[in-house]
């Protein structure tokens, strides 16, 4: 445990207190400058960046583009949050709480935010992976709200006290990864009785969850697998490998990806050719 924190009367923001996001972060919304954001060719434009949630709608674009929807056929421009590009004027425009992803739908002149909203407008629009009797349905929106809500304890909490923050503290560690496996003991449980999170088939849930535990389980996540001991989690680990091995995942795993071995980076995606090179 380090030094004991006295909170102050009142919080101040102090931009300089907080590691490598200090500078990019702020406690306002709205933007910080004006840009317009770039337009591609296709009816979806998708700005986002390579995290879990990104991957989640570039997983579930490819996922329709492999079953040959090609109306889903997308831009996806780069969004660098490092850099502090979601504080932009257009970004903003699309979503006003300033997180990757955010997808606009041109023909519709529709604005999609947040990953959950995503998955389930382009589910709805083209027809695949939610299933339309109600019972059924009902437990894919389940999974699918669990992990919009769960996986914030592992990104936001375990992984930015583990991975990201400037200085290593055991209180938040501890706790988080208590939560953590808490989870993967909760999907382990549940994976014995099925093959996907909502039954026989895979869906939207599995595409939701896949980009925060499977990518932790199968070591590509903050580095954790060994801290955490993910192999015990024989059924995620196994759930996790046969979404991976889905070739419409392997793609969208890629997409607005900057960091990593290069053949694992697509900056920007256009076009189904933009993967071969």
């Amino acid at each position: 445990m380090t030094k004991e924190y006295t909170p102050p009367a009142v919080w101040h923001w102090d931009s300089e207190n907080g590691g490598k996001w200090a500078k990019v972060n702020r406690p306002i919304a709205g933007a910080t400058h004006e840009k317009e954001l770039p337009v591609g060719k296709h009816n979806l434009q998708l700005y986002s960046y390579g995290t879990p949630n990104g991957q989640k709608v570039t997983i579930m674009l490819e996922e329709l583009l492999e079953l040959g929807v090609m109306q889903a056929d997308y831009d996806a421009f780069l969004i660098d949050i490092a850099e502090g590009e979601q504080f932009s004027s257009g970004f903003v425009e699309l979503n006003p709480n300033s997180k990757i992803p955010a997808l606009y739908d041109v023909e519709e002149k529709v604005r999609v935010f947040e990953t959950s909203s995503i998955l389930l407008y382009l589910s709805e629009k083209f027809g695949h992976f939610l299933p339309k009797n109600p019972a059924k349905r009902t437990e894919v929106m389940n999974w699918l709200f669990w992990s919009h809500g769960a996986a914030p304890f592992l990104g936001g909490g375990f992984g930015h006290f583990y991975h990201y923050a400037p200085v290593k503290i055991e209180y938040p560690i501890d706790r988080y990864a208590m939560e953590v496996k808490r989870q993967l003991d909760m999907l382990d449980k549940e994976l014995v009785k099925k093959p996907y999170l909502a039954g026989e088939k895979y869906s939207i849930a599995d595409i939701a969850a896949w980009a925060w535990y499977g990518n932790l389980v199968r070591g590509a996540q903050y580095g954790a697998a060994e801290f955490l001991q993910v192999h015990t989690y024989e059924n995620v680990c196994r759930w996790a490998e046969k979404i991976w091995q889905r070739p419409a995942v392997q793609r969208g795993r890629k997409v607005n990806r900057v960091w990593g071995e290069p053949s694992e980076q697509l900056r920007e995606r256009h076009d189904a050719s933009d993967f071969e090179h």
